[in-house]
């Protein structure tokens, strides 16, 4: 049996935060670490082989500090990175632990949202390049019609706490009617990257009538607490304590003053180098 260890949940940036945030409200009697990859944000214009390089150094440096469990919470490490980190390095590093991401409960959820059967993403370049909501949907809901969009600028705005300005609107609005521009049935939007509900209530106000949001948060504390109910092995190696550690590859001070923006609560802040 395996030392129980913390729930790891990786991120490029500040992003996954808004996960985590969700993962202590369903989940709180588990322990949790967090590593933000801000020294090397944004992962979302950089190549699969370098997200997925950066994405296995990270998982490796969690299961390294005790985690048996990593999710990855960003959308372009899911995207590019997880499959070949699930199917040819964890066999070898330890086939006993688990990756899992955020793009795969998302879908799952999206055929019984949607009414039209039309459904948007918005999501880094990375991601829609990576065409893995497209290709999951089309697996699980064949009917389903997806259109996407990449919101290049989004992350920046976000991470430069410029996300409740003025000057955000005329990013956000940009994106949004692209999307419907595309396709204008859509009755359900996935917001495909964890930085995005920190401006929600922009994209809101340029929603067309109908239309409805499904941010990733909430939808991966259910998706997790359903997977540990089902894998009670993996439930075993997961400890118990209600902590929360969070680690940062950039200057602590600055992780302190933005992260209290997208997580609540009093936390440990440590420098961790990749």
């Amino acid at each position: 049996m395996k030392q129980p260890g913390p729930i790891a949940v990786f991120d490029s940036g500040y992003g996954g935060l808004t996960v985590l945030n969700k993962l202590v409200e369903h989940l709180p009697q588990y322990d949790y670490i967090y590593l933000g990859d801000n020294a090397r944000t944004p992962y979302g214009t950089r190549s699969f082989e370098v997200v997925y390089e950066y994405t296995l150094q990270a998982v490796k440096k969690l299961f390294d500090m005790g985690a048996n469990l990593v999710i990855l919470a960003c959308n372009t490490a899911s995207a590019k990175a997880l499959r070949n980190i699930q199917q040819k390095d964890l066999p070898h590093i330890d086939p006993q632990k688990r990756v899992l991401g955020v793009i795969r409960p998302s879908v799952e959820v999206v055929n019984a949202y949607s009414k039209t059967k039309h459904v948007g993403i918005l999501g880094t370049v990375g991601t829609i390049q990576s065409e893995s909501y497209p290709i999951e949907i089309n697996k699980l809901f064949p009917s389903v019609q997806v259109a996407q969009e990449a919101c290049p600028m989004w992350v920046p705005l976000v991470e430069n706490n410029e996300f409740d300005k003025p000057g955000a609107d005329y990013f956000v609005k940009q994106h949004v009617d692209n999307l419907f521009r595309q396709d204008n049935a859509i009755d359900t939007v996935i917001l495909g990257c964890t930085h995005y509900p920190l401006l929600t209530p922009k994209i809101k106000q340029y929603l067309p009538v109908g239309a409805q949001l499904l941010e990733q948060g909430d939808i991966v504390g259910e998706s997790l607490k359903d997977y540990l109910f089902r894998h009670p092995e993996m439930d075993a190696m997961c400890s118990k304590s209600g902590t929360v550690h969070l680690y940062t590859t950039e200057q602590v001070a600055k992780f302190k003053q933005t992260a209290g923006i997208f997580f609540e609560g009093e936390t440990n802040v440590e420098h961790l180098v990749l």
